[in-house]
């Protein structure tokens, strides 16, 4: 598949044989957490995650205790403050942080399950660019999402894979995980402070900017089986009438904008189902999230 006048596609990467961080050539691994007022989440959040990734906390100006959490909790983290205002900015800041040679995108609401991303890694590393989160494949499954916000994920699935002749399940899922090397390919908003305003990408629309992207430029794809679980406290972010409008503008606005020369590849066109970890989860001594009796947020 060819991008800007080169041949790139999924390969077999796996960090040199004498990287002192490598376990078993194990890639270094960067999980970049947005944050905003999460600080109560976020006691129970950090401790799942392995101790050895590189967390990157970008915060959005929070309110509460939420930087002073991550710097109690896990003081080897990179705590930053995003540059300008949405979700998209604080991921583009915190990719721009990155030093691992994969990067998790992960929620500080308690609704991922860190113990998911040895599955993402490697489905890497099997020759995959991005590894798609998906609760609607075989083996995901999610206990917070509203049948109101399963609709419109399904139709808004349905229009991406028809505009861009993807077989995504899961379009507006945003736990994901790819290589670092791929986000020169995907034209992310730089992290330079804006005197006024935002720009494309600075918002929620970043998770779909970045579906839209990687399928344009054909990339190799597969889909990772994910548990959804409910947010575990504070009310959530979510509006499915707002988002659903968004993600919808952005489908169109990336269509129309897409680079119509890149051909893609059969294996960027057909998702396999992911591998198991090559190191077993059950070791890693990850704790279980567990959310307030009969919490659920609404739609």
């Amino acid at each position: 598949m060819s991008v800007g006048g080169r041949w790139y596609g999924g390969r077999n990467r796996r960090p040199g044989a004498g990287d002192a961080e490598s376990d078993s050539n194990w890639p270094r691994i960067s999980v970049v957490i947005p944050i905003l007022n999460e600080a109560d989440n976020l006691r129970q959040v950090l401790p799942t995650i392995p101790a050895g990734y590189e967390i990157i906390a970008v915060d959005g100006g929070s309110r509460d205790e939420s930087m002073a959490v991550v710097a109690e909790l896990r003081p080897e983290a990179t705590r930053l403050r995003q540059t300008r205002w949405g979700k998209g900015n604080a991921l583009s800041c915190g990719f721009a942080a990155a030093t691992g040679d994969v990067i998790v995108m992960f929620d500080a609401d308690g609704s991922a399950d860190a113990r998911e991303i040895d599955a993402f890694v490697a489905t890497l590393m099997t020759g995959a660019d991005f590894a798609k989160g998906t609760r609607f494949a075989p083996g995901g499954g999610s206990v917070d999402i509203t049948a109101l916000r399963r609709l419109g994920n399904s139709g808004l699935t349905a229009l991406a894979n028809r505009l861009f002749g993807m077989h995504f399940t899961d379009l507006c899922y945003g736990y994901n995980a790819f290589w670092r090397d791929i986000l020169p390919l995907l034209a992310l908003p730089d992290c330079e402070p804006a005197d006024a305003g935002t720009r494309w990408g600075d918002g929620f629309e970043i998770e779909t900017v970045i579906n839209c992207r990687v399928a344009n430029a054909g990339l190799v794809i597969r889909e990772v089986p994910s548990h959804e679980q409910h947010r575990l406290h504070g009310p959530s972010n979510l509006n499915a009438w707002r988002d659903g409008r968004r993600v919808l503008t952005t489908l169109i606005h990336e269509w129309r904008a897409r680079d119509r020369t890149v051909r893609l590849s059969s294996a960027a066109r057909h998702f396999t189902p992911a591998p198991q970890p090559t190191r077993p989860v059950a070791d890693r001594h990850i704790p279980t999230l567990r959310a307030p009796h009969g919490h659920r947020d609404a739609v």
